[in-house]
């Protein structure tokens, strides 16, 4: 019984290995058709028998490490030998060459190939590093005229020669630097380390190019890695090639990159068998990687934004749980890679209309709540408290424009996430304290005289503290976060981010007006319940916002449940932050209906008629 329960499992467990492929088969693949996709054509016009020959084996080699790769690789194996047989019959190069693309293509998104390098690469690495292993054989210049390459069949690739770099990108370069070419001198170098194989493959397209004289258009790395010269020059002008291919961004304007390199120490982590190791990795590559990007790039593409958010929870839940990682990090991988090769600068209009919005959708908020309290105050006769409330939002549009003009140097990734999350909890308090104070005076008779009488006594000196901090918080968080939105658009046009921030600032006093105005005219009685509400609900809001913060910070595990996300509502799918709410919602609903029974309990009939 114990052998053949051994040998079931055995049965079982097989299929599942097949899956696990190592991720330089993808790549060896995909540089393998990337290659002939490139090279096929000149062998065909040449009718050189060798270099044919070259492109028949580069195919055969294919079809082998698809065999290898088990059943992942055989759902493209009919593909890949007809296009074997394409080749082998000497096929026109217009029906092969775009079997070899679209094959390739296919591979990367279905596998979720990653094409970008870990670190951005020194190019100064790359021409000590290549002068010392490459320049033998293609020259100091990239000319291949050497006295090695004399002697070789065929001869290495001469990187000044336009037609030969038209096929080729750093990516392409760097696979075939990591696993050499079958049958021809170019060697594997998969000793050497990444870093260096990226430093390499990007040096060889600065040979070229005259000196830089200006800055770069802003371009990803991931563009530049997996872009031609001739896809460059296209896409962003001939003469902004050189400063492209010379000037590299800078790491701080590539945090992207940072996210990728922190889930790749995430999945080695994960091999090694450390699950809470690799999980807080996910949690950094996500703060450090993505947050300080997270205002741009959701101000360009917001809804890029919440699948990365999404797919870094499920990563991080994959290693919570220690199941399907290597899949979720690919995917995760992926939507980055996306958002790299996706970066581009947005015109004025463009700009304004994301901050007129951003103004409106993250100021709505904390409107409502002032705009309830000064409408309180109004209806009280408390004007003088008034100025209170103005103080406490005017001090927290200060702070943000702290954040706007001193950039996110410190208000970022998890500065900032820790900023948001504790002025949310502490909002949440604040709030309740200013709900139970109004509904204390829902009984506009027992209040009336003192409210309007005597201020200061109905409102008292905690409560003046009280209404700056509720002012404050409510204000102070969007504000924040409203700033570096706004700082990551301004990127792109300052003056789009000032006329869009106007108009939106200018919506939102409006708002202010409409809701002092309206209070004004309600009963006591409904305004001061209305408020009640109001306060109550927005502070269930914040909880789940600051629940969730604490989530992504890493400080509570994540426990996804079937449920809406509105980010907007603070409503995650999450057990943590919807329980949280929950009993808060629930604890206000019973604190209500408790308040109200003495009052049935211990009314008494009044006296009879005489």
């Amino acid at each position: 019984m114990v052998r053949i329960l051994l040998l079931a499992s055995l049965v079982i467990a097989l299929p599942l290995r097949a899956e696990d492929v190592n991720p330089q088969t993808w790549h060896r693949v995909v540089g393998l058709l990337e290659y002939l996709e490139g090279d096929y054509g000149d062998a065909l016009a040449s009718g050189d028998q060798a270099e044919l020959e070259e492109q028949r084996g580069l195919a055969d080699e294919v079809i082998k490490q698809l065999e290898a790769a088990g059943p992942a690789g055989a759902q493209y194996l009919e593909r890949a030998r007809a296009l074997e047989a394409a080749i082998i019959a000497s096929s026109p190069s217009d029906q092969v060459v775009p079997l070899c693309g679209a094959l390739a293509k296919t591979i990367i998104t279905d596998q979720e190939v990653v094409r970008t390098p870990q670190h951005l690469p020194s190019l100064e690495q790359g021409k000590a590093q290549y002068e010392a292993n490459c320049a033998s054989c293609h020259g100091v210049d990239g000319a291949a005229k050497t006295e090695v390459a004399k002697g070789l069949t065929p001869p290495p690739a001469n990187f000044l020669d336009d037609a030969r770099m038209t096929t080729l990108t750093p990516y392409k370069v760097f696979n075939t630097s990591t696993f050499g070419i079958k049958g021809t001198a170019m060697a594997g170098f998969a000793a050497l380390p990444e870093d260096v194989r990226w430093a390499q493959a990007f040096h060889v397209f600065t040979l070229r190019q005259p000196p830089c004289t200006r800055a770069p258009p802003s371009v990803g790395l991931f563009e530049l890695a997996t872009s031609t010269d001739a896809q460059l020059a296209a896409k962003y002008g001939e003469g902004e090639v050189a400063c492209l291919r010379r000037v590299l961004p800078r790491r701080a304007a590539d945090t992207l990159s940072i996210a990728q390199k922190g889930l790749d120490d995430a999945l080695a982590l994960y091999e090694q068998g450390d699950l809470d190791g690799a999980r807080q990795a996910v949690v950094d590559a996500y703060l450090n990687g993505l947050e300080p990007l997270e205002p741009k790039l959701r101000a360009r593409d917001g809804a890029l934004v919440a699948n990365l958010e999404q797919a870094f929870t499920r990563t991080r839940l994959a290693a919570q749980n220690g199941q399907h990682f290597e899949v979720e990090v690919g995917a995760t991988q992926a939507l980055l890679e996306k958002a790299q090769s996706g970066s581009r600068v947005s015109g004025f209009w463009s700009v304004f209309i994301a901050a007129f919005f951003i103004l409106l959708r993250e100021g709505f908020e904390a409107v409502i709540v002032v705009g309830a309290l000064l409408a309180v105050l109004k209806k009280m006769g408390a004007t003088a408290h008034a100025r209170v409330v103005h103080a406490g939002w005017v001090s927290a549009l200060v702070v943000g424009a702290a954040a706007f003009v001193f950039g996110q140097a410190f208000f970022a990734g998890a500065n900032r996430e820790w900023l948001e999350t504790v002025v949310a909890l502490g909002a949440v308090g604040l709030l309740l304290y200013a709900a139970l104070w109004l509904n204390a005076r829902v009984n506009v008779s027992k209040y009336m005289g003192q409210l309007r009488g005597k201020m200061t006594t109905a409102l008292g000196s905690g409560s003046v503290t009280g209404l700056f901090f509720i002012a404050f918080t409510s204000v102070g968080r969007e504000s924040i976060e409203t700033a570096l939105f706004l700082q990551g658009l301004a990127t792109d046009s300052r003056s789009g981010v000032a006329w869009g921030a106007t108009a939106g600032l200018g919506g939102l006093l409006g708002l202010v007006v409409m809701i002092h105005t309206v209070g004004f005219k309600l009963p006591m009685k409904t305004l001061f319940s209305a408020s009640t509400v109001l306060l109550v609900v927005t502070a269930v809001m914040l909880l789940g916002k600051g629940v969730h913060g604490l989530q992504e910070l890493g400080v509570l595990p994540l426990s996804p449940v079937p449920f809406v996300q509105v980010d907007a509502l603070g409503l995650f799918p999450d057990a943590w932050p919807l329980l949280a709410q929950f009993g808060l919602a629930s604890a206000a609903v019973a604190w209500k209906v408790v308040r109200q029974l003495p009052e049935s309990f211990t009314r008494r009939p009044g006296p009879k008629a005489t």
